[in-house]
């Protein structure tokens, strides 16, 4: 399933603001692509994430990027979502597996073609069922 229609605030695109220490991003792509180059933080807290996702394919990505990324997903995920109505949004998925499916080509994150490690899923699921144990 794509992150679109009712399901569009799971994707990093999904416009809500999220604050990591003293920064504040339009959205978790921008927050998440903002942590590649650590000295051009600021440059990602007002854009979209489109834009976001374009720069952060220009900067210098930090020594540690390939470690560090799910952590810093992950992050940047509990920041999004310690939105209260988020947070439920997320909750009320029930225990339906969440693929970020796309057709861009992002094995990584998500899955294309039937093939991907969806890593994101993987996070958001992680999170919801945090969240459906915290009652």
């Amino acid at each position: 399933m794509e992150f679109r229609g009712k399901l569009f605030f799971l994707s990093n695109l999904f416009g809500t603001k999220i604050q990591i220490g003293e920064l504040v991003f339009e959205n978790a792509e921008a927050a998440f692509q903002s942590f590649k180059d650590l000295k051009r933080q600021k440059e990602f807290e007002k854009i979209d994430g489109v834009t976001a996702k374009r720069l952060g394919k220009k900067v210098n990505l930090r020594n540690d990027w390939t470690k560090a990324k799910i952590e810093i997903m992950e992050l940047v995920l509990r920041a999004k979502f310690s939105n209260e109505e988020l947070k439920e949004k997320l909750k009320a998925t029930g225990n339906v597996e969440l693929i970020e499916t796309n057709h861009w080509g992002d094995y990584f994150w998500g899955v294309c073609n039937g093939r991907g490690k969806n890593e994101l899923g993987k996070l958001l699921m992680k999170l919801r069922g945090e969240f459906q144990n915290e009652n």
